[in-house]
């Protein structure tokens, strides 16, 4: 069984934070070899091990000490409520959560949403962003697919993440409220202190 090193950073595996994850960790020295089939990569020039996981476990990873850091959306880390500490903002994978409806829809306003069906795979922070706004709509959880929802009627409107708004359109789908504004960010453990963690990274 392979003995872990010092400080570990965990990054999403596969998907839209990976690449630009990499990036960063060679931008801040880290020199490594990417192999697709390891999970656990040994960078060659500093007692750092890179953990690839999937993206909505990262933030556990980080809570319990497992991984010393993580890079993980901001929508991600919001709907786990992770006990971890932000470190850094990172600048990339930039995205809004937002609510939208069928092009057509009687539904125009937050307010239009009252006893509607949301589908999204973000419940606790549509849950609690609807609480705030004083209305009360069912929410579907869903993990994949969710714009497809209200063609196949199973829900009125969708909360999900936007970057261009390509995937809206090609689903006919408007926006009508942003939820948040994400962006990718390097978590730390709640253990350590925050003065230290800056310190590794730059000393990295």
């Amino acid at each position: 069984m392979k003995t872990l090193q010092t400080t570990q950073f965990a990054v999403q595996s596969n998907g839209r934070l990976t690449r630009e994850s990499l990036d960063y960790l060679r931008a801040i020295g880290l020199t490594f070899e990417e192999n697709g089939r390891s999970l656990i990569t040994s960078c060659q020039n500093q007692p750092v091990d890179i953990l690839y996981l999937r993206s909505s476990d990262i933030p556990e990873y980080v809570s319990r000490g497992v991984a010393s850091f993580g890079i993980v959306g901001e929508n991600v880390l919001y709907e786990k409520r992770a006990r971890v500490k932000i470190v850094r903002r990172l600048g990339f994978a930039m995205c809004s959560l937002v609510i939208a409806v069928p092009k057509g829809s009687p539904i125009k306003t937050l307010q239009d949403l009252e006893g509607e069906r949301i589908a999204t795979s973000y419940p606790r922070i549509l849950r609690e962003f609807l609480n705030k706004k004083k209305i009360n709509a069912a929410i579907i959880s869903i993990q994949g697919s969710v714009e497809i929802t209200p063609s196949v009627n199973l829900a009125d409107a969708v909360c999900d993440l936007v970057q261009s708004g390509r995937t809206l359109r090609e689903n006919n789908l408007t926006p009508i409220q942003k939820v948040l504004d994400s962006e990718a960010v390097l978590i730390a453990s709640p253990e350590m202190d925050t003065t230290r963690a800056s310190s590794i990274i730059n000393y990295v």
